[in-house]
């Protein structure tokens, strides 16, 4: 397969991952990546993430983005042909919009993703963005119905809400999150709760349902959708999304992404390949890539 490999799914050690922007750079270049979108989480309240070590803050924006130059700077340098796309993974929740448009302003491309149901606390701030213009009511204790959806750590949502209402919750708020007025350039892992399958939290009900509302949400609202490799590297074992999830995406005529999710450098572009394989033969014949100012473009597989 000659299809450029595109990687638009990464983070550094500014949220969750634990690289740099130089060695997301090194790692994709040794693998011949054409296209590379820089993706770290932005906005969570501090009632999903007190200490804010797992997103970027308000505060190291300016910061974010010196690295990022400095990082496309070296790759015009060690690989003139890869495109670094200046991005991020914007996780939703209700009232997160505000702060959403002012902190990722400037970004070429934007990752629409939920990783949280349920409450997420009093979050109506100024349109400003500036640090603790949020205030956060208490959310996601034991009991509230509210919480991490992949956070193997805390399951206290799954043993309260079972796996059958935990997915009913989850594309309710992903199709939420895909109707935002935000318009995010692509949806992240539309079944992120696959996660935990293996783990005893299989959901028992028929998810065709949900499953064809999610399609019809992505279609109507002419959102891309990511094909993630990243559930390979976790206890699923798989692609997110399903099977028969990105069948229906196909079938309904959604364009895909496709993204590692790396959180570390040796993840960068992993099992791209093999995205694009898992997409054909669900009926795509090409993947979109962002262009460094936010435009697109499409690679035939």
């Amino acid at each position: 397969m000659s299809t450029p490999i595109v990687d638009c799914h990464t983070h550094t050690s500014f949220s969750d991952g634990t690289s740099t922007f130089e060695q997301n750079v090194a790692s994709a270049a040794r693998a011949g990546v054409r296209v590379l979108a820089c993706t770290d989480h932005l906005t969570l309240p501090a009632s999903m993430e007190a200490v804010a070590d797992a997103q970027v803050p308000y505060a190291r924006l300016a910061e974010h983005r010196a690295a990022f130059e400095r990082a496309r700077e070296m790759a015009a340098g060690v690989a003139p042909g890869l495109e670094l796309v200046y991005g991020f993974e914007c996780d939703w929740y209700p009232g997160c919009e505000s702060n959403v448009r002012a902190w990722a302003a400037g970004a070429a491309f934007t990752l629409g993703s939920v990783h949280w149901v349920g409450d997420a606390g009093d979050v109506a701030a100024g349109a400003t963005g500036e640090p603790g213009t949020e205030r956060v009511a208490p959310a996601g204790q034991p009991g509230s119905g509210a919480g991490w959806v992949d956070f193997a750590d805390d399951m206290h949502v799954w043993e309260e809400l079972g796996a059958d209402e935990v997915w009913r919750r989850y594309a309710d708020a992903w199709c939420a999150a895909c109707e935002s007025p935000l318009g995010f350039s692509s949806m992240a892992h539309p079944d992120l709760p696959a996660r935990f399958s293996a783990q005893g939290w299989a959901p028992t009900m028929d998810l065709a349902p949900l499953w064809d509302r999610m399609a019809e949400c992505a279609r109507s609202t002419g959102r891309h959708v990511e094909v993630s490799t990243a559930g390979l590297r976790k206890s699923c074992e798989t692609f997110y999304p399903s099977a028969g999830l990105l069948r229906r995406f196909a079938r309904a005529g959604v364009p895909i992404t496709v993204g590692s999710d790396a959180h570390r450098a040796a993840d960068v572009a992993h099992a791209i390949r093999d995205a694009y394989r898992y997409a054909a033969a669900a009926g795509y014949a090409s993947v979109n890539a962002p262009t460094p100012d936010g435009d697109w473009q499409t690679f035939s597989l």
